[in-house]
């Protein structure tokens, strides 16, 4: 018994000399700078990056196989981060905005017809094999929510009553991976600073879509001939707006006649005009919808109701001040300041 003892022992002791030794001999230098970069990453394991996580990201970062501003997770500051941890300094480019995910599809189950009843497996994918999908439009939304169940983000995405996705902008992260899941390809990343969205993604003939969707692109062509800055094109039977032009102005979004355009400003600003209005014109000969009234030399006046917010007249006034985009509150604070002296101005005296 004490030889077996023995015996074990110093092979237990052998053994532990032999792994040091290799341990030692064998040892690869790992790159300080590779824990340093997995110290300012968000640790989300989202894998947005190309990459199983956050520390194989740093490592392909410093092997100088992955991008300094591949982790859209922590966006700008955690860019300039990696960095700084690179010796490098980071490019100011307006790339850097932060994308969010935008649902280009307003089809839910109240809009669209349907092909047949659906009853497989809760998943996108899965009903996507399905001739398709159930929706008569082959390119609409599936909405069994195979987005809400990939995105590592609570509260970024949740499925409203007519089974369309809606994107929380706070929660989104812009990590892409419910773009990437989404069978129809109706989830894009746009900068989150871009508020009007064409939300179809029908490439069927007008009168295909509006027989299949009440809330479809038809082709009319009305948005591009409405859009002043040439920021909206038609390619393959559908509106697209190019984000590097649009101003989210809004006037393409009366202009269509089956409500495809989404506008995700929730409250639109109004034109104020202020005294030191000079009364040169500028504003009210560009308001495209006419909501600006007034002659000459005197001090023009904006119809509220009538205001789209469409920033055009801000951007086009010569005068610093004299015209400013307000909140409804602060409009009508505004106006009531001014009415005794707009009187004297109506009256001539």
């Amino acid at each position: 018994m004490i030889i077996e003892l023995l015996t074990m022992g110093s092979i237990g002791i052998i053994s532990s000399y032999g792994l040091g030794f290799a341990a030692k001999k064998f040892h690869v230098q790992r790159d300080p700078k590779i824990e340093q970069i997995d110290d300012v990453l968000p640790h989300a394991q989202c894998g947005a990056c190309g990459y199983p996580g956050c520390k194989p990201f740093a490592t392909a970062v410093v092997a100088g196989e992955a991008p300094l501003t591949g982790c859209t997770v922590g966006g700008a500051v955690t860019a300039k981060a990696v960095a700084a941890v690179m010796g490098v300094e980071l490019n100011n480019t307006g790339a850097e905005e932060r994308l969010v995910a935008k649902i280009i599809c307003k089809g839910g189950c109240e809009e669209t017809t349907k092909k047949f009843t659906y009853d497989g497996v809760y998943d996108c994918t899965a009903a996507t094999l399905v001739a398709g999908g159930d929706k008569s439009c082959s390119f609409a939304c599936i909405g069994l929510g195979t987005c809400v169940a990939v995105c590592p983000f609570p509260g970024a995405i949740a499925m409203d009553e007519n089974m369309l996705p809606i994107i929380n902008d706070d929660y989104c992260t812009g990590c892409g991976i419910c773009a990437i899941a989404c069978p129809k390809d109706v989830i894009e990343m746009w900068p989150v600073s871009k508020k009007v969205i064409v939300a179809c993604a029908s490439q069927d003939k007008g009168s295909a879509t509006k027989k299949n969707c009440t809330v479809g692109c038809v082709a009319c062509d009305q948005c591009v001939k409405t859009c002043p800055y040439e920021a909206i094109t038609m390619e393959n039977n559908l509106a697209k707006i190019h984000y590097d032009k649009c101003i989210n102005c809004g006037l393409c979004i009366p202009s269509c006649p089956t409500d495809t355009i989404s506008d995700f400003i929730a409250l639109r600003p109004k034109a104020v005009i202020y005294e030191s209005c000079t009364g040169c014109l500028m504003c009210k000969k560009a308001c495209p919808v006419d909501a600006i009234e007034g002659e000459s030399k005197q001090i023009h006046i904006v119809d509220k109701n009538k205001c789209i917010g469409c920033y055009i007249c801000a951007d086009i006034c010569p005068v610093p001040g004299a015209l400013e985009m307000v909140t409804e509150e602060r409009f009508d604070m505004v106006m009531a300041e001014l009415a005794p002296k707009l009187k004297l101005v109506k009256t001539g005296k």
